[in-house]
C-alpha cells in the first residue's frame, strides 16, 4: 500500500513494478488474495492522490508551478510542462480526468494536481481516483496472476512491461467506449425532456 501511494504522488514510482509482481506470487504460492491486493493498492494509490489533491487545493497553482521548477521537482521527474498538459487534461475532460487519468502513463501521476487546483468536490475526486486506480491495479493484477502459469518468475518482469501498452490502450479503449455511451445518454435523455 505504501509503494502505491508513492505511486500516485508526484514521487515516479511505476505501479507496473509493484501489482503485478505480487499478483504473481499470489497465483504462486497461495499466500495472498488477489482481490485483497487489488484492494490495498487501490487504497495505497488513493492516498498519494490524496496528497497531490489536498496540496495543490491548500498551495495553489503559483506555488505547484514554483515546485514543478524546482530543482526538488525536477528530482521528481516533474516540470512545469508535465504539470500544464495535466491541467489542460482535465479542464478538457472535467471531473471524469480523475478516471480516465489513472489509465494514462504520465499523467496518472499528476492528474490529482490539476483537480485540487480546481477545486474538485472531494467525494467525486475520490470515487472517480477509486474507480480508476481500481480498474488499472485489476488489470495489472490479473496479468501478474496469469502470467505466473505461463512464464517462471526471473521473465515476468519483462513480459509485464512488454505488455503493458497493450493493456493501456484495451483500458483506454474501454474508457472511451463508456464515455460515448454516458454521453449518448445524457444527450438522448435531454432531446426526449425538451
Amino acid at each position: 500500500m505504501v509503494l502505491m501511494a508513492i505511486e500516485s504522488s508526484f514521487i515516479p514510482f511505476p505501479s507496473e513494478i509493484v501489482v503485478p509482481p505480487a499478483a504473481y506470487h499470489a497465483a504462486k504460492t497461495g499466500d495472498m488474495n488477489i482481490v485483497l491486493l487489488i484492494i490495498m493498492a487501490t487504497i495505497g494509490a488513493l492516498i498519494g492522490s490524496l496528497v497531490n489533491y489536498a496540496l495543490a487545493y491548500w498551495v495553489g497553482r503559483p506555488i505547484v508551478y514554483r515546485f514543478a521548477n524546482s530543482r526538488f521537482g525536477h528530482m521528481c521527474l516533474l516540470d512545469e510542462q508535465k504539470v500544464r498538459t495535466a491541467e489542460d487534461f482535465f479542464d478538457k475532460h472535467g471531473a471524469i480526468s480523475t478516471f480516465i487519468g489513472r489509465l494514462i502513463p504520465a499523467v496518472r501521476q499528476l492528474i490529482s494536481i490539476p483537480a485540487g487546483l480546481a477545486r474538485m468536490h472531494l467525494g467525486k475526486f475520490i470515487l472517480f481516483t477509486s474507480l480508476g486506480a481500481g480498474l488499472w491495479n485489476t488489470v495489472l493484477a490479473l496479468a501478474g496472476y496469469y502470467l505466473q502459469s505461463a512464464f517462471p518468475e526471473d521473465q515476468m518482469m519483462e513480459k509485464i512491461m512488454h505488455y503493458s501498452n497493450e493493456f493501456k490502450i484495451i483500458c483506454l479503449g474501454a474508457v472511451a467506449i463508456v464515455v460515448v455511451y454516458l454521453l449518448y445518454r445524457f444527450f438522448s435523455h435531454k432531446k426526449v425532456t425538451e
